[in-house]
């Protein structure tokens, strides 16, 4: 499969706004993948001069990486290609030659390097894989790389397309993929197989293999969140809801197989050698055949969470290298604790189409007293309370839960809402990145700045999120005018516009001047009616961090 065709597609669902539309694109696609692929096989099974029979594993492998790519995502997570790296390109190609399995092992063989000149041989490579694309080429694979192919063509529908170029039930698959923990192996199954509808179904739990998590749709307070539930204040229903504190940790799945364990993350990146202390306590269960959904998250001595970047770093760390702590001396220095809220298997049974309620029942079985903290209440005054306590706790807020609602593995479930306290800041635009997908052509990533009250901005992050088309014109027009430099990709403007920001928490870092960064920042609108004179300082910023 050409990368060009990939593209192309990504160009027509990017032009519409049907989800239908989008869905069909990205079928015809796959058919053509799939359909490619056999071919191939077939001519190489009957080429009697040094057959290869492998044109099945390369459909297979084509699929999976059209999958990802549609989807606006690398197969490699980190390819350590930065925005420097994306600025500076070669001249592209005149004519598409370029295959998705030649884009993908150039960015395995990028992501592989390591060490003393690893960034000028990635420079190299790169240079390599981008001066083989076409214009067009060139500007998906950066947003692919850059993590803002604006396309509309999330997982979910890239789901629904492999249904409906398979011929299989939409629901089907989504199990399936539930179940596998990624699209692209159940994508390649069901086009590929001589009877698709037979296949979802070969996708179970397993006890070892990572499912995808269930998340949480989002309330403003907690009325809101009963009402989402049908437990609405004055409605007459007097359902009674789970109410689960929210840590502000990582999100762990955590397996136990007999004395194998595995503890991934909720994007499933295995983090098992990292965290020996929480495959110590999940060794220490009754149950040997387990898997459950939780946070982990760094306590004090006094019972109050770390800040997150603690516990960030603490599950991030690799092999310590010669002259390095090692793994086991970070362990012993800052210690994650797991806290369960969920279970999916215990002792050979399968949870995930049970009632919460059955579920928590088994949990408190099997994972006391390593369970979040919870409350059961038909009343939201009482559900309120609890949440005001978990803040003065220092925990990040509360999760209002359906007892009868299954686990929704890999979705946004109905049955689950978070409860969050929103903290806002207005800030002033400092520089304003090219869009790139359905985004070509405006102008979308703001970086952000707090004033110094002792002369200028200093930079607290970046981001896309909250803005509409709406918005993208608008400050597309506006940044253009404040324009005083443009590399290419990123426009620096005067720092003249206020915008306000919603945020989740501020974290440490050394990418930022300020030390600081902002957590899942969001636009909410732009303040024509503030200057940036009255711009919120650093010291506003430290403070609410606690620094």
């Amino acid at each position: 499969m050409l990368l060009a065709e990939v593209a192309a597609t990504s160009d027509a669902v990017a032009a519409t706004r049907s989800r239908l539309a989008k869905r069909a694109a990205i079928a015809d696609l796959l058919r053509r993948t799939a359909a490619g692929g056999q071919a191939a096989g077939n001519h190489a099974a009957g080429d009697q001069v040094g057959g290869d029979p492998s044109g099945a594993v390369d459909a297979a492998t084509d699929i999976e990486i059209v999958v990802s790519y549609i989807a606006g995502a690398l197969r490699q997570r980190r390819t350590g290609l930065g925005y420097a790296a994306l600025r500076d390109l070669p001249p592209p190609a005149a004519d598409a030659t370029l295959t998705v399995r030649d884009v993908d092992a150039a960015f395995a063989e990028m992501a592989a390097l390591e060490g003393t000149g690893s960034a000028q041989a990635r420079s190299v490579a790169a240079g390599k894989l981008f001066g083989a694309a076409t214009e067009r080429e060139q500007a998906f694979l950066r947003g692919l790389v850059a993590g803002e192919l604006r396309q509309g063509a999330l997982d979910s529908v890239v789901v629904d397309a492999v249904a409906e170029a398979a011929g299989v039930p939409a629901d089907a698959v989504r199990r399936a993929v539930m179940m596998r923990g990624a699209t692209g192996p159940v994508a390649s199954a069901v086009l590929l197989a001589e009877d698709p509808q037979a296949v979802p179904a070969t996708f179970t739990l397993e006890v070892g293999r990572p499912v995808r998590p269930m998340l949480a749709q989002s309330a403003p307070d907690i009325a809101a969140a009963f009402e989402k539930l049908g437990s609405g204040i004055g409605d007459g229903d007097d359902t009674e809801l789970c109410v689960d504190v929210k840590l502000d940790g990582i999100r762990i799945q955590a397996h136990r197989l007999g004395d194998e364990v595995l503890v991934v993350t909720r994007s499933l990146d295995d983090i098992t050698e990292r965290v020996p202390e929480i495959v110590e306590v999940m060794r220490s269960l009754p149950s040997d055949r387990l898997v459950l959904d939780g946070e982990a998250l760094a306590v004090g001595e006094d019972g109050v969470p770390r800040p997150f970047q603690e516990t960030a770093a603490r599950s991030a760390t690799r092999e310590a290298t010669p002259g390095t702590t090692s793994e086991a001396e970070l362990a012993s220095q800052l210690q994650l604790t797991p806290f369960f809220f969920d279970v999916l298997h215990a002792d050979g049974r399968d949870l995930v189409d049970a009632p919460l309620r059955e579920r928590l029942a088994v949990l408190d079985e099997v994972a006391a007293p390593h369970t979040v903290r919870r409350l059961v209440t038909r009343d939201p005054d009482v559900a309120a309370e609890f949440f005001a306590g978990a803040l003065r706790e220092g925990q990040e807020g509360v999760v209002v839960k359906s007892l009868d609602t299954p686990y929704a593995a890999g979705r946004r479930g109905a049955g689950w809402v978070k409860v969050k306290p929103r903290q806002t800041l207005d800030l002033v635009v400092l520089a304003v990145e090219r869009g790139s997908g359905r985004r070509q052509g405006w102008l979308s990533n703001i970086h952000l700045g707090a004033r110094d009250p002792e002369g200028g901005f200093v930079m607290l992050g970046k981001t896309f999120k909250g803005m509409t088309d709406e918005t993208l014109r608008w400050q597309t027009e506006r940044f253009t005018e404040l324009k005083t430099d443009d590399d290419g990709w990123v426009v620096t403007v005067r720092p003249e516009q206020v915008v306000e920001i919603a945020f989740d928490g501020l974290q440490r870092s050394t990418r930022y001047p300020g030390g600081l960064a902002l957590r899942f920042a969001r636009v909410l609108r732009y303040r024509d009616d503030k200057s940036a004179a009255e711009a919120d300082t650093i010291e506003t910023v430290r403070t609410l961090a606690g620094f």
